[in-house]
């Protein structure tokens, strides 16, 4: 079972990385992150959450990696994700929000 972190350009998403026990952590962003991160299996792109499926996208992401946790740290995501919380809750995957969201 993995955990996603989102954000995983900013310096937030290792602080919170920091606070989390699991056997995987996954970090994850939907802005441009290097290459070489993405090809060594550090990070993976994540869906724009401009895209009017981002949701579904997003859910199909989690299925695929096994992840069932996600730390959304932008806003945005984070409004998107409460609105299909109960979506996410039936698949086993729970939303953990952050109080001060980038």
């Amino acid at each position: 079972m993995s955990v996603l972190i989102t954000a995983a350009s900013t310096a937030k998403a290792y602080q919170v990385k920091g606070t989390i026990q699991a056997e995987e952590i996954v970090l994850g962003d939907y802005e441009e992150l290097p290459e070489v991160m993405i090809k060594a299996g550090k990070m993976i792109k994540l869906p724009n959450p401009k895209s009017a499926a981002y949701i579904h996208e997003m859910l199909a992401l989690c299925l695929d990696k096994n992840i069932t946790a996600i730390y959304p740290l932008r806003n945005i995501e984070m409004d998107l994700l409460k609105e299909a919380q109960l979506l996410y809750d039936e698949y086993g995957i729970n939303i953990n929000y952050t109080a001060d969201g980038l």
